[in-house]
């Protein structure tokens, strides 16, 4: 965790022991899930059309084949198969980091971390 993560935890936990977040408007209330009001009017509909037909953002679709992917992977015994999806693994992981728009984070991806540490200090 780092050093701003850590400090808004503990204001948080500062915050619940002396009761500030007790008797919150809609305390004990189910969470609205499907709040667009952030969406700009003329998209809530094509947003929600889209959602009720099963569609994702790009983003998300890709994150699902990485998933997927991976667990394919543990399970290929074949070494050159093993090599082809991890190929596919890598490609797949470098079209997500190049689409995100915050910073990469090697604890996102501990596959990764674990050789940059290798070439780094060996």
């Amino acid at each position: 965790m780092d050093a701003i993560a850590g400090i808004a935890e503990e204001r948080i936990r500062e915050a619940m022991n002396r009761g500030e977040f007790d008797n919150l408007p809609g305390a004990g209330k189910p969470l609205s899930l499907e709040d667009d009001s952030l969406l700009p009017s003329e998209l809530r509909v094509a947003y929600k059309v889209l959602k009720n037909a099963g569609c994702i953002p790009p983003e998300l679709e890709l994150r699902k084949e990485i998933i997927t992917l991976k667990s394919l992977l543990a399970a290929i015994e074949d070494d050159g198969e093993r090599r082809r999806k991890a190929r596919e693994l890598d490609a797949k992981l470098l079209r997500l980091n190049l689409t995100r728009k915050r910073p990469l984070h090697l604890e996102d991806f501990p596959e990764y971390r674990d050789r940059i540490a290798e070439r780094l200090t060996g």
